[in-house]
């Protein structure tokens, strides 16, 4: 039987706690019996997405499979993430979220990716007698496992508490399931987290958990979270609550999900309905909801007749930039 395939991906420095972390999970994955495989985020060369939305239009169209028109180091990384089962993701704490690498990526994951979208070019195709190597990569409807590291210096995890529920964008597209989430804060308080013990105990039991959920006999035993917390959300299991402008009802901010709220035994607890669970971000209700919101009301290139004519005092207006002030001590 074919080994399992585990993808690590640092967005961290080379061999610094990203690096280390992922590798102790994947070397316990490997123990395991699986196929690993490694990238640093930041030894590819991977542009920004410019917005074009030619990657989506094509596939949409039946005029392309929603690749980039960009090939540069995406590919790479594109290739080992269809042909992996799970995938451990590590990203540092930049200013309290995810460095710009890690956004650029998920950027060019984008709506290209999801699942949605490409499920229906890809049905529509075969029952036209599309050509497969003509149609989106059948690869990406694989039901794949994830955990997702966060780490930071600061001392106290309010300084990196967005980091972890932004790495969640990297899971949208394909819907891909996490079953465990780590929180490294207070990281600057050792040298590097190979000499952190408890620390490295616990990517192990990453890999563990990244390894039971990949050979799981069930889809529910499959998608169980392992994590050591259980958070505010029952599906993505993080704690970034947002209130409604009217102040009786909250929404996860990771998952979309509106629900109620109250105190229980002095402790804050939400309340979601089963249609709300159902319209996650992470799940397909909430993926269809959201890609069919932009096939039927997103409005095609020549809608506004006069749009060259309203937009040209804008395309006149260039003022640019002051002068550099020399008499201060600036970067010039």
């Amino acid at each position: 039987m074919e080994k399992k395939k585990v993808l690590g991906i640092s967005f961290g420095r080379k061999m610094s706690n990203c690096d280390v972390m992922v590798k102790e999970a994947l070397m316990e994955c490997e123990r395991e019996g699986c196929d690993v495989a490694f990238i640093r985020a930041d030894d590819l060369e991977i542009n920004n997405c410019t917005g074009c939305i030619a990657c989506v239009i094509g596939m949409m169209s039946g005029r392309g499979r929603g690749y980039c028109v960009k090939h540069d180091d995406f590919d790479i990384l594109d290739e080992a993430i269809m042909q992996s089962d799970a995938v451990i993701l590590a990203c540092p704490t930049y200013e309290t979220s995810v460095t710009g690498r890690f956004k650029t990526i998920c950027d060019r994951i984008g709506p290209s990716h999801d699942i949605t979208f490409r499920k229906a070019r890809y049905d529509e195709g075969k029952a036209a007698g599309v050509p497969e190597e003509q149609l989106p990569d059948a690869r990406a409807f694989k039901k794949r496992s994830a955990a997702l590291i966060s780490v930071g210096g600061a001392m106290t995890e309010e300084w990196i508490a967005l980091t972890l529920p932004m790495m969640y964008e990297f899971t949208f597209p394909m819907a891909i399931d996490v079953v465990d989430t780590v929180e490294y804060y207070g990281a600057m308080a050792c040298e590097n987290v190979a000499g952190n013990p408890e620390m490295m105990k616990r990517m192990t039991r990453v890999g563990k958990n990244i390894v039971e959920s990949i050979n799981a006999n069930d889809e529910d035993e499959r998608i169980k979270y392992r994590g050591d917390e259980e958070g505010t959300c029952p599906i993505c299991h993080t704690r970034l609550i947002q209130f409604s402008h009217d102040k009786k009802t909250a929404s996860c901010l990771v998952c979309g999900n509106l629900g109620t709220f109250d105190i229980v035994d002095g402790k804050f607890t939400m309340h979601y309905t089963q249609e709300e669970l159902d319209r996650s971000r992470l799940r397909w209700g909430g993926k269809l909801e959201h890609s069919t919101e932009i096939k039927t009301q997103a409005q095609p290139a020549g809608t506004i007749k006069n749009l060259k004519e309203l937009k040209q005092p804008y395309a006149d207006f260039n003022p640019g930039v002051w002068p550099v002030d020399k008499n201060a001590c600036g970067n010039i």
